[in-house]
Order: C-alpha cells, then sequence, then structure tokens
C-alpha cells in the first residue's frame, strides 16, 4: 500500500504473515530503510513486496526497530542478513533485544523464542537524527509500552508523518510497561501534530483530526 510518494507499506497481517505487526519502507534518493520488520515468518513476502515498489532491498540502510516485541523485531535479524541493513533501537529495549528475553519480547505469546539479535545502533537519550537519502528521520523515545519504545517523524509530501507503531499499547507487567510514561508518551504524539500516522495495528490514519481522535481515544 502506497501512502505518500515515498513511503509503503509493506509487511503487516495481510501482506506478509498474519502474526506480523506493520512493516514500512521509506525511500528517498536510491536510499530505503524500514520501520520494523514483522516476526520473520513473512520475510519473503516483505522482500517482495519491497520489490514491487521498484526498491532493491540492498538500498536498505536502516531497520528501525520501535520497540523490542516479537510481531516487531522477531524478524530483524533475518531482514539485515537479506539487506546488509543496520538494525537501531533504543537502548532500553536493546538489551531485551541482544539477550533474547522471549517474556519481555513477548515472544512467549506466540508461542516461539527471540532469537538474539545485535543492535548495531543504540539510541541513547530522547532523540536521534539519521539521514536517508534526503529526508531527515527523527527518532524520539516514547516508553510507556516498553521501556525504549519509540517513534519516528518525517516530512513526505509536505506532510509530517508519524510512526507510532503501538500507540495502542497494551500495557503488561511482564512486558515492563509504565503507564504514567505511556500517558506523556500519547501527549508527546498529540504535540508532534501529525498529517499522517502510521500505526503498528490499527491501519493508517490520513489527517490531523483522525490522527488526533485516534490517538486521544487511548488516553
Amino acid at each position: 500500500m502506497q501512502i505518500t510518494s515515498g513511503i509503503f507499506q509493506v509487511g503487516g497481517p495481510y501482506e506478509s504473515d498474519s502474526a506480523d505487526a506493520a512493516v514500512y519502507l521509506i525511500i528517498s534518493g536510491g536510499d530505503a530503510a524500514l520501520v520494523d520488520a514483522g516476526t520473520g515468518s513473512g520475510t519473503k513476502r516483505i522482500l517482495k513486496n519491497i520489490r514491487d515498489t521498484g526498491t532493491d532491498p540492498r538500498t536498505v540502510r536502516y531497520l528501525f526497530l520501535t520497540h523490542c516485541h516479537y510481531d516487531h523485531a522477531g524478524g530483524a535479524n533475518r531482514m539485515r542478513s537479506e539487506t546488509g541493513c543496520r538494525i537501531v533501537a533504543h537502548e532500553l529495549d536493546a538489551e531485551f533485544l541482544e539477550s533474547g528475553d522471549s517474556e519481555v519480547t513477548a515472544a512467549a505469546w506466540y508461542r516461539a523464542f527471540m532469537e538474539p539479535t545485535k543492535v548495531d545502533i543504540k539510541v541513547a537519550g530522547s532523540e536521534a537524527v539519521f539521514t536517508v537519502g534526503s529526508l531527515n528521520i527523527h527518532f524520539y523515545h516514547a516508553p510507556g509500552h516498553s521501556p525504549g519504545s519509540s517513534v519516528l517523524t518525517l516530512r513526505s509530501d509536505g506532510r509530517l508523518v508519524l510512526f507510532g507503531q503501538d500507540v495502542h499499547g497494551p500495557l503488561n507487567d511482564a512486558l515492563r510497561s509504565e503507564r504514567k510514561d505511556y500517558v506523556k508518551s500519547l501527549g508527546f504524539m498529540l504535540s508532534l501534530e501529525p498529517d499522517i500516522l502510521c500505526e503498528g495495528h490499527f491501519g493508517v490514519y490520513i489527517g490531523k483530526d483522525k490522527v488526533k481522535e485516534f490517538i486521544e481515544s487511548f488516553l
């Protein structure tokens, strides 16, 4: 599904595997990046979908993991092997990825095991900026759902796009969720006033009012 001239959804329950969260492709100036990787069961279909946009998977420079959960990050190792990309995650979730913690990553919820995944770039603090082609991609720490949950923004076709993969939560002690942090992060996302929200499980929302309504529904 094409969202803007440079953003496509290439993975998800209907695009790659029923257990996959949404996977988004960003392309600009011959470079590309992915937001999340799914469980790994649908990697072949994700790669095909990338090719179907006219993009060579080997141009994927970064794989941004919004958080450590299995439906978003279980396929990270395989995606790096296929594309040569660098895996980016916040340092507070990197420890669970690198240790292969099947409880905190929720892999156990899927009756699966989290494969230990080396994180190439560990974001520390509240914000980092990455360049893909002519785009500046802002990576913001937005904890609550998990300790290292993060969101990304960029401008595409003159509109601010927010990748807020698990706006909806859920909150669970086994996932190290923190309600106060979650509410604060929802407020931060609202303050950005995005034009488009690319969510991990509930689809794509276009228009400031629709995005605001969706995020506010979880406050």
